[in-house]
């Protein structure tokens, strides 16, 4: 029983771990929240947030896309939560469904990106797009609300006709919590320690955190590593994140060690806070429709100068000669060009690293962000009758007090980018 709280039913996929301060930040503040996700469970029970698995592809896959609708659909039915907030594009498309065949929940569903249906050339995608946009047509008629965490993604859907019967804003990105990031780097290994331990010395280091797919940008990467060795032999480029489940979308292995030893591909880390902390730059070339990237977010955050690509989401964090560097999508000469620059005017990399940690701090951190969505699900409620009743512990945080946070989290120390 979740007793005259509203209860929350946060709905993701693989990576839904990421929503969990998110959501105990959305518990603080009256909800009683609960997730489904096809990730591990761990993190969820460590976190004491009530979890349930389900399977779900990322991939096309209509039989387990049917399946996943119709265990959605019952796990709503025995839980009965007074409000469904799913992210990314498969719980997105699938939510909506599962939850208007199990009698009708309200439904805000989250655009992290519109990835790489929309973003790819390649012969596979611009076949799936009409399929998956008449899917998201007919999901968005069961949407109470759509929420875009930037601006072109909302002009896309309005373009195209996507915004179905739902109401819609932008909330930026999915906030990046300011206290926990710092704690993190406080508490891990030291610059000098992980240097020792990946055998780095005094080398300048680019580090790149990122699904390591070619959508993802990778390959330019490669070849813009192969540019930048040649300028600055000592240098080294660490790759952060999966590859061995990216299916067809992952960059080759063999690809990646013809660029040995000035590239090393690491995997999935747990210390990726003070790895950030310990690099010079960081590249996030990706080449999709993104959503606002949190690893962007993340290195803006340690106080890392970033170079990145002229994408949706990418604009919203860096501004080009401000607080970093834009460069085209795919292209090698460009990135290249662009790293050289940071690693080699350390003084204005130091300054665009501070503006855009400083910008993300203020502007994108997990309070404003909760802020803004605990007054999303108070609005559907009220507009449902049901706000006094259902949430009689919602305190939002007073203006005053939700400023003095920010602003603390605004001015708070910066990482040194130097390494």
């Amino acid at each position: 029983m979740h007793g005259m709280r509203p209860h929350l039913l946060c709905i993701g996929g693989d990576d839904h771990a990421l929503r969990i301060p998110f959501l105990l930040a959305l518990r603080e503040r009256g909800l009683n929240v609960s997730a489904a996700g096809t990730g591990d469970a761990g993190a969820f029970a460590n976190a004491a947030i009530d979890y349930h698995p389900y399977a779900m592809s990322r991939f096309l896959a209509p039989r387990t896309d049917r399946a996943a609708i119709a265990a959605l659909s019952r796990l709503i039915g025995e839980l009965r939560p007074t409000i469904i907030q799913c992210f990314d594009t498969k719980p997105d498309i699938l939510v909506p469904f599962a939850a208007h065949a199990a009698g009708g929940v309200p439904v805000v569903s989250t655009i992290t990106g519109l990835g790489w249906l929309y973003s790819s050339r390649s012969p596979l995608a611009l076949g799936l797009r009409p399929v998956f946009t008449l899917l998201q047509r007919k999901a968005s008629r069961l949407t109470t609300e759509l929420v875009f965490q930037n601006r072109d993604d909302e002009v896309f859907f309005a373009r195209h006709r996507l915004l179905g019967t739902a109401g819609h804003r932008v909330i930026p990105g999915s906030g990046i919590d300011i206290a926990r990031f710092d704690r993190a780097v406080a508490d891990g290994p030291s610059p000098t320690a992980l240097r020792a331990e990946l055998a780095l010395g005094e080398v300048p280091v680019v580090v790149t955190v990122a699904r390591l797919t070619r959508q993802k940008g990778i390959a330019t990467l490669l070849a813009a590593a192969a540019i930048v060795h040649r300028q600055v032999p000592d240098v080294r480029f660490l790759l952060i994140g999966p590859r061995e489940n990216e299916g067809p979308l992952a960059i080759g292995k063999a690809e990646i060690d013809r660029h040995r030893p000035y590239v090393r591909a690491l995997g999935v880390r747990a210390d990726v806070p003070s790895l950030l902390r310990m690099a010079d730059v960081f590249a996030f070339p990706t080449e999709l429709r993104e959503g606002v990237p949190r690893a962007l977010m993340e290195a803006c955050v340690a106080g890392l100068p970033c170079v990145t690509t002229d994408m949706p989401g990418c604009t919203d964090v860096i501004d080009h000669g401000t607080s970093g560097l834009v460069v085209p999508a795919r292209s090698p000469a460009r990135l290249a060009q662009a790293i050289l620059q940071l690693l080699r005017d350390r003084t204005t990399a130091r300054n665009y690293a501070a503006r855009a940690s400083a910008h993300v701090r203020k502007e994108l951190n997990l309070d404003v962000t909760v802020e803004r969505y605990a007054a999303l699900y108070e609005e559907i409620l009220c507009r449902l009758g049901g706000a006094a009743r259902l949430w009689p512990a919602y305190a939002p945080l007073p203006p005053a007090k939700l400023a003095a946070r920010s602003g603390a989290a605004a001015s708070g120390p910066s990482v040194s980018s130097s390494g």
